[in-house]
């Protein structure tokens, strides 16, 4: 498995980044692999991937939520994609009223630089925080 980690700095009071990150169905905005997001529970999403140019389907759990602190999450081995799995830590540190530094970990089995991915899913989510993203 392969492992990266990153951080950014939003314009963005910590309150309001944990929120948007927890909104899942977002999650298509800034992670370019992630194609869909569907919610089965609480802490249960089916998540809907296009990697290496191929589809994948995957369960997602959340294992940890500390509001406005940290979430947790891994893939959960299935049928669907039994040979791919990921797990990610998100950490979010408020610097001010209006600025939080949003720390990214990620492992995942799928392949791909995940160095890039992190870094390429930290400035999108950026993008997006700011206002400057749909």
């Amino acid at each position: 498995m392969d492992a990266a980690e990153g951080s950014i700095v939003v314009k963005a009071p910590v309150a309001d980044v944990y929120k948007r990150w927890l909104a899942f169905e977002d999650y298509p905005k800034f992670m370019t692999v992630v194609k869909r997001v569907r919610k089965l529970d609480e802490n249960h999403f089916v998540v809907s991937l296009a990697f290496n140019g191929k589809q994948y389907e995957t369960t997602l759990e959340m294992m940890l939520c500390v509001p406005e602190r940290r979430l947790a999450w891994r893939t959960l081995a299935d049928h669907r994609a039994p040979d791919h799995l990921a797990a990610g830590v998100v950490s979010f540190a408020s610097l001010s009223d209006q600025s939080t530094c949003i720390t990214l970990k990620l492992t995942s089995s799928f392949g791909g630089a995940v160095s890039r991915r992190v870094d390429r899913y930290l400035r999108n989510f950026k993008t997006l925080i700011e206002g400057n993203g749909s």
